[in-house]
């Protein structure tokens, strides 16, 4: 991921928070858990939760290994 651009405009949550946010994770194969997890520590998609589908997007294409940062 080389552009960084702002997924939950509720809490200023930018695609490389996403990622930072995956960063730990050693194995992660389930979307709706690093979801999950995603949330806990961003807080993303917990405001008005448009963002919810930008945020699983991104967590896709990580997981996919498409973006890398």
């Amino acid at each position: 991921m080389t552009e960084n651009y702002q997924i939950c405009k509720c809490k200023n949550v930018s695609s490389f928070d996403i990622a930072d946010a995956l960063r730990d994770h050693e194995k992660f194969d389930d979307v709706l858990r690093a979801f999950e997890d995603v949330q806990k520590v961003t807080h993303c998609s917990t405001g008005c939760g448009g963002c919810r589908d930008k945020v699983l997007n991104v967590i896709s294409e990580l997981l996919m290994g498409h973006d890398r940062i």
